[in-house]
């Protein structure tokens, strides 16, 4: 790799509007406390650009019109909104070719392989990328792995926040800066305490890990007790015994975070503890049709998946992150079911909903 005549790695961050915060700033920050040059590239000089959460306000200190890749030892990627706007920009296009065809070390986390793919970077090759771009990852002619970090070659690729501390810590160590001076723990170390990286890199503390969780526990522990209560109410056979699988997938959910809260050093927040209390009351409501009651179990699914799929993109610890992606993809299946459910019983038309006063918690 080029070095600059003062011996320090030269590393370029790519930067447009509504770039993931973390996802910027994690990387930057790691990059600066290493000693290394951190060059900051957008598409036009006098722009600032503002984050997608609105926690970064940043100034570019050049463009990628300008930039010379055989300059810099390394190309950052972040996610969010932004690569939507890179891939549009063939000067940033072009500069992400050349630094990965001279051998430069390309890392892109999130939605940052949007460029990889408008650059034709991807075929045969394996990577991963947020959830939502798997498809077109695949369609790119990648083999898509569902891992917090793959590499293939002089390529780095993660998935979503949650990576981040694994991410920038493997970006770090193949720009030379690692060992038991720099108290970097190895990347495929599961055990590490990666939130605390994280943290002091600028990504989520500890209190804002906790409070997720928190939030998350709210919602699963209300969700149990609605479930219980719609259960109690339930005529139909079938749709009882669903209500009494998902009350087990709850329970499991409960355990986890709880876990977690408690590896942490800390305990379920007031709110957690008598989110159950306000099912009941919230319940206590309800009619007691059953089509209305599965209406209202789908509903606080529904409610749930959308809360938590935002806690999963603002969360930097990748243990808690594992945990909300586990529950993500377990509401994602119990919708289905209730789904399908309720169709085998009112026909395929979707009827207008009722107002209904059992809706979940608010993430």
């Amino acid at each position: 790799m080029v070095n600059n005549s003062n011996g320090k790695k030269k590393v370029a961050i790519l930067i447009e509007n509504d770039v993931e915060d973390a996802e910027f700033q994690v990387p930057f920050n790691a990059l600066k406390q290493a000693g290394m040059e951190v060059v900051v590239l957008g598409s036009r000089v006098n722009e600032t650009y503002k984050g997608k959460q609105g926690k970064l306000s940043k100034q570019p200190d050049g463009t990628t019109t300008e930039a010379i890749a055989s300059e810099f030892d390394a190309v950052v990627i972040p996610g969010g909104m932004a690569p939507d706007h890179m891939r549009r920009n063939p000067n940033t296009v072009r500069f992400v070719q050349e630094a990965l065809q001279q051998g430069k070390l390309v890392a892109a986390i999130c939605h940052g392989p949007q460029v990889l793919i408008e650059a034709d970077l991807l075929k045969g090759k394996q990577a991963t990328g947020f959830l939502a771009i798997r498809k077109d990852i695949i369609n790119a002619g990648a083999n898509y792995v569902d891992e917090p970090l793959v590499i293939d070659g002089n390529l780095m690729t993660s998935r979503q926040p949650g990576d981040l501390p694994i991410f920038t810590t493997a970006i770090l160590s193949r720009l030379g800066y690692g060992g038991k001076d720099a108290a970097l723990p190895d990347e495929r170390d599961p055990r590490a305490e990666w939130w605390k990286l994280a943290d002091a890199w600028g990504g989520s503390t500890k209190g804002e890990i906790v409070k997720a969780l928190n939030t998350v526990l709210s919602g699963e522990r209300y969700s149990q007790e609605a479930l219980e209560k719609y259960a109690e109410k339930e005529s139909d056979a079938q749709i009882k015994s669903l209500f009494q699988e998902l009350i087990g997938t709850k329970q499991r959910h409960i355990q986890f975070l709880e876990a977690r809260l408690n590896e942490l050093g800390e305990k379920p927040s007031l709110a957690a503890n008598i989110a159950n209390q306000y099912a009941k009351v919230k319940t206590a409501f309800t009619g007691s049709d059953d089509i209305y009651q599965l209406r209202s179990a789908l509903g606080d699914v529904q409610t749930g998946i959308g809360d938590i799929g935002n806690l999963i993109a603002a969360t930097t610890d990748p243990i808690s992150t594992a945990i909300f992606t586990q529950i993500h993809k377990d509401l994602l299946t119990d919708e289905q079911r209730l789904i399908d459910l309720y169709r085998s019983r009112v026909g395929t038309e979707v009827k207008p909903a009722k107002p209904t006063t059992g809706a979940a918690v608010s993430m």
